[in-house]
C-alpha cells in the first residue's frame, strides 16, 4: 500500500470512514488548465442481492434510458468453489452461502435489484462466457459472446511483444494479459478456458484449495463467436454469428470473441467490437442482423479491441487496449483522430472501456483501466487526460480491475469489477 501522512492521511482516512472517496485528492488539471470532473463513492450501494447471491466477475455495464442500472457476468465458473460459491456447486459444499446471481442483473438507482434474467434457453446459444453488454434506446438488452477471459500469469520479463505496440508480452502468449497470479485447484476448467471455462470440471468440490466452479465435466462446448439481443425482460430476439465458426478479419458472416456492442437506434445498426484473432469492428443490422461494413485499426492494427461506443455527434470510439489508446472514427470507418491514456501500461493495457458524461455535448470521456485501478477523465474532443481517480483496494471508493462503465442522465457514473474484483459501484458526480 502506498504510504500516507499528515493531512493527506487524515484527509483519507475521514473520506472512507463517512463512505466517500472523492477524485477531487487524485484528479489533476489538464494542460490547457481544464479541470476533470470529480466523483465520490456511495458505500452501500446497490443494496443486499437476496437468496445468498453473489457476482461473479463483471463484464458489461449499462445505463438505460430510466436511469436503470443493468449489468452481466461470469457466474458460477468465476467463482472459487471451496471459498465463495458453496450452494452453487455441485455437488453443494455448504449449506447456507452462497450462489451466483442470475448472469443479467437490473437495478434502479437506488440500488434495489428490480428484475434479473439470463442462461441457457430455447433458439439461442447463451455464452459460454459473456462479454459486454448494452441496452438500446428501445430497451432492448444486447450481451456479447465472449467467451473465457485470457488466461493470467505473473509477468516474466522477455516474452514476445505486443502487436502493435512493441512492449514485452508475458506468459501467455504474444501479447496474452498479465494481471494476477492464476488460482489453482484440483480440477482446472477444460478446453482452454481458465478461470471462466464453463466446461471446467465441478472441481471446487474437489479442489477446495481455490479451484474454480463449474458446469459438471464434459465436452468443451464450442467457442463463443456470436451478439445475443434479447427484450428488457429477457425474451430472444436476435442472434448474430454461432459458436465454433470462427470468423476472419474479412469475414462478412462469422465472428470471433465480440467483447463489446454499441447501438445505433437512427440508423438502426449495431456495432460490434470483434475480438480473437480478427480485431475489428463489424456494423450489422440491428433488426436482421445483415452485413453492412467493417473496419480495422488505423495505422497499427488493433492489438486487443476491446470497446466500442457513439457519441452523440455520430463518432466512433474504440478502445485498443494493449496499444493503450482510444481510436475514433466516422460512421463509416473513416480514421478520425486517436489519443493514449497511461500509455506506458504494459501487459493486458490501459483502455477497458469507455463512456461519455451526460452534458449534452459529452465534454467528457471516461475511461476503465483495469491494469492501473483507475478511471481516467479526458477531454472527449481532445482525447487530453484532464485526470483520474481511484486506487488499487477491496474497500468502497477503491478499485479491484475495474473493466466496465456506465454513466446516468445526473452524470453519476457506475462501474464494474472483472476477475477478481466481482463489484459494482455508484459514484456520484459532484
Amino acid at each position: 500500500m502506498r504510504a500516507v501522512s499528515g493531512v493527506t492521511a487524515l484527509t483519507l482516512f475521514i473520506a472512507v470512514g463517512a463512505g466517500v472517496f472523492s477524485s477531487e485528492r487524485t484528479a489533476a488539471q489538464g494542460r490547457g488548465g481544464a479541470q476533470a470532473p470529480t466523483f465520490a463513492v456511495e458505500k452501500l450501494w446497490p443494496k443486499p442481492l437476496p437468496n445468498h447471491w453473489i457476482l461473479g466477475s463483471i463484464t458489461g455495464v449499462a445505463v438505460d434510458a430510466q436511469d436503470h442500472i443493468w449489468l452481466v457476468h461470469r457466474g458460477l465458473p468465476s467463482l472459487t468453489a471451496g471459498t465463495e460459491a458453496g450452494t452453487g456447486t455441485t455437488p453443494p459444499t455448504a449449506e447456507d452461502c452462497c450462489a451466483p446471481a442470475p448472469p443479467v442483473l437490473e437495478f434502479d438507482a437506488a440500488g434495489t435489484l428490480i428484475s434479473h434474467w439470463g442462461g441457457p434457453g430455447q433458439g439461442f446459444d447463451w455464452p459460454v462466457s459473456p462479454g459486454g453488454l448494452e441496452v438500446d434506446a428501445k430497451g432492448n438488452v444486447w450481451i456479447t459472446a465472449a467467451g473465457p477471459p485470457e488466461p493470467v500469469a505473473p509477468p516474466r520479463g522477455g516474452g514476445a511483444g505486443r502487436a502493435g505496440g512493441g512492449r514485452p508480452g508475458g506468459a501467455a502468449g504474444a501479447g496474452g494479459d498479465v494481471i494476477t497470479p492464476v488460482t489453482g485447484g484440483a480440477a482446472g476448467a477444460a478446453g482452454g478456458g481458465g478461470a471462466a471455462g464453463a466446461a471446467g470440471a465441478a472441481g471446487g468440490a474437489a479442489g477446495r484449495g481455490g479451484g474454480r466452479a463449474g458446469a459438471p465435466a464434459g465436452p468443451p462446448r464450442p467457442e463463443d463467436a456470436h451478439v445475443l439481443k434479447f427484450s428488457r425482460t429477457g425474451q430472444f430476439m436476435l442472434q448474430i454469428g454461432k459458436p465454433g465458426q470462427l470468423g476472419d478479419k474479412d469475414s462478412e458472416t462469422n465472428l470471433n470473441h465480440p467483447v463489446d456492442v454499441a447501438v445505433d437506434a437512427t440508423a438502426n445498426e449495431v456495432y460490434v467490437a470483434d475480438g480473437g484473432t480478427s480485431q475489428r469492428i463489424v456494423v450489422f443490422d440491428a433488426t436482421t442482423g445483415a452485413h453492412k461494413r467493417h473496419w480495422g485499426g488505423h495505422g497499427t492494427d488493433f492489438a486487443r479491441v476491446s470497446c466500442v461506443a457513439l457519441s452523440k455527434d455520430g463518432f466512433v470510439y474504440v478502445c485498443d487496449r494493449k496499444n493503450d489508446r482510444i481510436q475514433v472514427f466516422k460512421k463509416d470507418g473513416t480514421f478520425v483522430k486517436e489519443g493514449f491514456v497511461s500509455k506506458t501500461t504494459m501487459l493486458a493495457g490501459s483502455t477497458w472501456d469507455i463512456a461519455f458524461s451526460s452534458d449534452a455535448a459529452q465534454r467528457y470521456a471516461y475511461v476503465a483501466d483495469a491494469q492501473d485501478d483507475k478511471v481516467f477523465v479526458l477531454d472527449r474532443n481532445s482525447l487530453e487526460t484532464l485526470g483520474s481517480f481511484g486506487d488499487g483496494g477491496g474497500w468502497p471508493g477503491t478499485f479491484r480491475l475495474v473493466g466496465s462503465l456506465g454513466v446516468d442522465s445526473k452524470g453519476n457514473l457506475y462501474t464494474g469489477e472483472t476477475y477478481e474484483g466481482k463489484r459494482l459501484q455508484k459514484w456520484t458526480k459532484k
